[in-house]
């Protein structure tokens, strides 16, 4: 499997207890959960990217 999509796993993972925190009330969880999620995102995009590649290598 992708090392990509195990660090999103993990990255989730990581950041699921902030998410309770901040629904709970803790407002610097959330800063935290902001910045997880943005990191997501980059992840997400390197990972649809990798795949793209992939599957561009398979045809050839």
């Amino acid at each position: 499997m992708s090392k990509i999509f195990e660090t999103i796993k993990k990255t989730i993972a990581e950041t699921e207890s902030d998410v309770a925190k901040f629904y709970d009330g803790n407002n610097a969880a959330g800063a935290r959960v902001r910045k997880a999620m943005q990191e997501l995102k980059d992840l997400a995009q390197a990972l649809r990217k990798d795949v793209l590649d992939v599957k561009g290598s398979r045809k050839a």
